[in-house]
């Protein structure tokens, strides 16, 4: 009877990593489509500051975005490139280009509460993280993603729920590699373009600076549209920064 209940349990745990396997790729693809392109409103709240940012992002596929600087004055213009896990910065005020190293992962990416890490690492979750199902609750699904053996990411584990209808997050937990919950992400306002549904409100929560965090309004987005290729260039972080 044992080895009937274990052949049982395996059959099951196997099915439900498939499962969550494939929840998590339709999530990536809905996020993404073949390219995506959008204007975005970032508002950072810290030690009872407030500043607000605009940006234009362009990427394509998992490994290619670029970003330029909207708004403030005094930020418009600086690019930022992400290429194959690597990431570049144009700063027009003093005509440079800076390779970010990797000993600066986990640094705040313009003062907010997403990382550089965050920004490189868009498409990691897929190929990074073996993903299984914790919890479902109708149409919600609770998924723990625990990093491969060899994957270079700087999470212990990311936790997300998952709306099944439309693939999207409504939260990200992200914990350290104590396993100590270092963050939230909190999803809003999901809204259809073309075949694909992304949440236009993102709110990024440290959880040791409660009085701080970090919105961000996802406008103006266009999937599967023709993406120019110098973009996708370094020479591109000095030439669009006009």
């Amino acid at each position: 009877m044992s080895k009937i209940f274990v052949v049982f349990f395996m059959i099951y745990s196997i099915l439900f990593a498939n499962e969550a396997d494939e929840i998590i790729k339709k999530l990536d693809q809905n996020m993404r489509g073949e390219n995506v392109s959008m204007k975005l409103t970032m508002k950072i709240i810290s030690m009872g500051h407030e500043r607000t940012m605009k940006m234009q992002s362009w990427s394509d596929g998992t490994k290619k975005s670029f970003t330029k600087i909207l708004y403030p004055p005094k930020d418009k213009g600086i690019t930022f490139l992400s290429l194959d896990n690597q990431m570049w910065q144009y700063v027009p005020k003093i005509e440079r280009t800076i390779k970010i190293p990797a000993s600066m992962m986990l640094q705040n990416w313009m003062g907010s509460d997403i990382t550089n890490d965050d920004v490189v690492k868009q498409s990691s979750v897929v190929q990074d993280y073996d993903a299984k199902v914790l919890k479902k609750d109708g149409k919600l699904v609770t998924i723990e993603l625990i990093p491969k053996e060899d994957a270079a990411v700087v999470w212990g584990k990311i936790v997300s729920l998952i709306d099944t209808e439309t693939y999207t997050s409504q939260k990200d937990i992200f914990y350290d590699e104590d396993m100590k919950e270092v963050r939230i992400f909190l999803y809003k306002d999901v809204k259809k373009y073309g075949k694909y549904f992304i949440p236009t409100y993102w709110k990024i929560q440290p959880l040791e600076k409660k009085d701080n965090y970090t919105e961000m309004l996802l406008e103006d987005v266009k999937y599967d549209t023709e993406i120019s290729a110098q973009y996708f260039q370094k020479s591109a972080l000095k030439r669009f920064s006009r």
